[in-house]
């Protein structure tokens, strides 16, 4: 059964961050259902929607409440009928959504991995000892401090413009985004090394946009259908059980990817502590169906082999 379609007079609303890549994200989910049901963009309205996390710069996100302040404001106008979806970095999703909210729609994931940024150098190894990163990622601070611990950590918050500004005035000799973003902005120009995932395993459900919808609303329902990437939504299941069991939040170090391959489902999960003194690591292979399983059962391995409290230990970055 056709839905009843949105028109120029009674357009979808769709709720979105403000940042350039938030807007980027929103317009392709709309370029994406007008395309599916041959409908003008007039259809649809782009609601910008400020949250919490934006507003705030100066202060890491384990500061102030952690992801859900991306989130926050936006799931309030959706539960109120403002507006009709909401886009999300699926990376910044909770996950867990709010009662009478559900998120089951999936575009194509984009690039997974992280760019290493900088007009000087092209790689990790490249950093002189003692050489100043900026990040504003707890699991990207945690995993080069593993890796390099004589790097000095600054936090960098801002979207992806106000980093790059950053980098050009000297603040740091590098700093790390998502190819994903970069990618989807077109930033064809900005100095990036795509980083191998067997280097920096990426954040959980990097690359993917998530849409996400009030549970009742039956018509959205069926025209989001129309749009959902079912390897998407096959990939995230496993790494969001994987986080779910973490209990993952933006103040734990926490990595994860599944990937397919025809019918088998290969999923790798890391946990670090926040300073890079300690990780743990793991993996799982078996069917596609079986991926959210996988993921719980790979998290509890790495709960286990963490030991007790590997969690309750907190740090802060210099903020630049």
């Amino acid at each position: 059964m056709t839905p009843d379609l949105p028109s120029p007079d009674a357009p979808l609303k769709i709720g979105t961050r403000g940042s350039p890549l938030a807007l980027a994200q929103a317009n392709e989910t709309r370029d994406r259902l007008a395309q599916a049901f041959n409908l003008p963009h007039e259809a649809f309205t782009i609601v910008v929607i400020k949250t919490t996390g934006d507003r705030i710069i100066d202060r890491p996100l384990k500061e102030i409440g952690g992801k859900g302040l991306f989130t926050r404001e936006i799931e309030e106008q959706l539960l109120s009928g403002g507006i009709d979806i909401a886009v999300h970095s699926m990376k910044d999703m909770p996950v867990l959504q709010p009662d009478g909210l559900t998120l089951d729609t999936y575009l194509p994931r984009e690039d997974v991995r992280d760019a290493f940024i900088s007009p000087t150098h092209s790689g990790i190894a490249e950093l002189a000892s003692g050489a100043v990163v900026g990040t504003s990622s707890l699991r990207r601070r945690a995993q080069l401090l593993h890796r390099r611990p004589d790097l000095q950590v600054v936090e960098f918050r801002g979207n992806m413009q106000t980093r790059l500004k950053k980098l050009d005035d000297g603040v740091a000799s590098c700093t790390f985004l998502a190819m994903a973003g970069l990618n989807r902005m077109k930033m064809d120009d900005v100095p990036k090394t795509a980083i191998d995932t067997t280097e920096m395993l990426p954040a959980v459900a990097q690359g993917a946009i998530g849409i996400e919808r009030r549970l009742n609303d039956g018509r959205t329902a069926q025209m989001l259908a129309a749009i959902h990437d079912r390897p998407t939504g096959q990939r995230l299941a496993a790494e969001r059980a994987f986080l779910a069991t973490l209990d993952g939040s933006c103040e734990t170090p926490i990595a994860g990817l599944a990937e397919l391959d025809g019918d088998t489902l290969h999923l790798r999960g890391e946990v670090l502590r926040p300073d890079g003194s300690a990780a743990h690591s793991g993996h799982r292979s078996g069917p596609i169906s079986d991926g959210a399983s996988m993921g719980s059962d790979l998290a509890q391995e790495l709960l286990t082999r963490a030991g007790p409290g590997f969690f309750d230990w907190h740090t802060g970055a210099p903020k630049v």
